[in-house]
């Protein structure tokens, strides 16, 4: 009852399509979420912000800390970032990295701005755009500049379609360092037809692919979130016993052979025929 009274009373906002966005306290691991229409965003440790709560955050965690030297400033680029989990990760374990943030709700940031609010003098740049259409106006100097570009866009419980798509995810390549890495957040459910397509239109764009995820959810066997790491350059094979060290468990990475069998048949996404990411049923966020 005490959990109502709170959600009741929660920060909250109407965003451009009408959904609400909350900032609720979390009955899990402490700390605050962000819920956009009854759907988990987000996960914030206003004192511990290397807590990553969320599976699939962790993970995209596990990857950063492979990139560079450990505590070596990174130059990021996120392309929906919530409350703000993977910056506030990137600042507390590589301080002084430079961060650009593109948000599409203005009212969404201003809720995370005033009751989560970000480090004192981290570096980050918040723009308000839609992903795609920011991406072209980001400053010059940042093409083949990022150590780091993060996709996790959602619309509700969705990717949008023109988020997906082979012409997108080569306007987010252009960002890259010659070594830099792309992580792609995309949920899936049975068969995995949409992370199947996904993987092989970011490697139409970078070649070099690994796969997180949760063991039934790369078999296909229960809705989930996969993580894509991709670069052009290859992706360190020691990188894996720390990424399956790193968990959650139980946790499977899949790269090479793996990849290649995942994607086999998938047909690659363009912007003439994409679509948006599977809705998942409503029992996936049940409390």
């Amino acid at each position: 009852m005490g959990r109502g009274r709170d959600e009741a009373s929660a920060p909250s906002v109407r965003l451009s399509d009408g959904t609400a966005a909350r900032i609720v306290r979390s009955a899990f691991g402490g700390g605050w979420e962000l819920d956009v229409d009854g759907t988990p965003q987000s996960h914030v440790d206003l004192d511990d912000p290397t807590h990553l709560h969320f599976e699939y955050v962790a993970r995209m965690g596990a990857v950063i800390d492979r990139l560079r030297m450990p505590r070596q400033p990174l130059t990021a680029i996120h392309l929906g970032a919530g409350a703000m989990t993977i910056p506030r990760y990137v600042e507390a374990t590589r301080p002084g990295s430079r961060q650009q943030v593109i948000e599409l709700e203005p009212a969404l940031w201003d809720l995370v701005r005033e009751h989560l609010p970000l480090p004192r003098g981290a570096q980050i740049r918040v723009r308000i755009a839609d992903a795609r259409e920011g991406l072209g106006r980001l400053p010059a100097g940042l093409v083949g500049a990022a150590d780091l570009v993060v996709s996790d866009v959602y619309s509700g419980a969705q990717t949008p379609a023109h988020l997906t798509t082979v012409e997108f995810y080569r306007e987010a390549a252009r960002y890259l360092a010659p070594d830099g890495v792309l992580l792609v957040n995309v949920a899936d459910g049975a068969g995995l037809a949409f992370a199947r397509r996904q993987a092989a239109t970011i490697g139409a764009v970078l070649e070099n692919i690994v796969i997180l995820a949760e063991v039934q959810t790369l078999k296909g066997r229960r809705f989930g979130n996969l993580v894509i790491a991709a670069s052009r350059a290859p992706l360190p094979t020691e990188w894996l016993p720390r990424l399956m060290a790193a968990g959650p468990h139980p946790a499977k990475v899949a790269q090479g052979a793996e990849v290649v069998e995942f994607t086999r048949g998938a047909r690659i996404a363009t912007d003439g025929d994409s679509t948006a990411s599977p809705k998942p049923a409503a029992s996936v966020f049940d409390r």
